[in-house]
């Protein structure tokens, strides 16, 4: 699979390219927003690293332009972390965001799972749900790939809320608000708590699977399904 990266930042473009060679990945590397669709059109990548500021042409721009004409994955790589930024980058079709700075690591575990996924979609329905997971509400039961997850209510209800809604953010603010109903006061530690529970046993259920993502400075999102 080959993966476009698109970042002016040559050491930190490079820096990601040979992880994700490492990673058994094929990289082309465009550093002028102004050459990025052509690159693209050249290509055909699997998957975009877009960088949101770029000489030329910026990021928001280039991922309108791929949306016009291809579904493919884009990932949008940034400094800004303002809440404007996350939203409009949403609406032109970005399908992650990764924030600077951050690691390697994160990246390429990032690039994977969304590929995994892409794969997924594309496989027939039955072998789909092989790998899905299912939520029995009134026994709050959940299961993954048949497996079944031994979870406590809160950590159900955390599941619930997040997979409701695979690919928002949401707020720890937001979790605790939906898995305390009491309104109980509760610390951003707790909600993380939770979460670290909940992906082991997720992942003890599915190891190759991710499930469950940290986005920085926000809180959490669901992408397994």
């Amino acid at each position: 699979m080959n993966i476009l990266i698109i970042e002016d930042e040559i050491k930190l473009a490079t820096l990601l390219a040979d992880y994700l060679r490492q990673a058994m990945y094929q990289v082309t590397m465009v550093h002028d927003g102004n050459e990025a669709l052509e690159v693209f059109q050249s290509v055909q990548p699997d998957l975009v690293l877009l960088d949101l500021m770029l000489p030329g042409k910026d990021g928001l721009t280039i991922c309108r332009e791929i949306r016009q004409q291809s579904d493919v994955p884009v990932v949008m790589v940034t400094a800004k972390v303002e809440e404007i930024d996350r939203l409009l980058g949403l609406e032109l079709g970005a399908d992650d965001y990764i924030c600077k700075p951050f690691s390697p690591r994160e990246v390429v575990a990032r690039v994977k799972a969304i590929l995994r996924r892409v794969e997924r979609l594309q496989q027939p329905q039955a072998a789909a749900e092989e790998t899905s997971l299912q939520l029995n509400v009134d026994k709050l039961q959940a299961s993954i790939c048949g497996q079944p997850l031994d979870l406590t209510a809160i950590e159900f209800q955390l599941l619930q809320t997040l997979s409701q809604e695979p690919g928002r953010v949401f707020s720890r603010d937001q979790l605790m608000d939906y898995i305390y109903r009491d309104h109980r006061v509760v610390s951003d530690r707790t909600v993380d708590s939770h979460v670290k529970k909940l992906r082991k046993k997720m992942s003890e259920a599915a190891p190759h699977q991710e499930w469950i993502y940290s986005v920085y400075g926000v809180g959490y999102k669901y992408e397994g399904d």
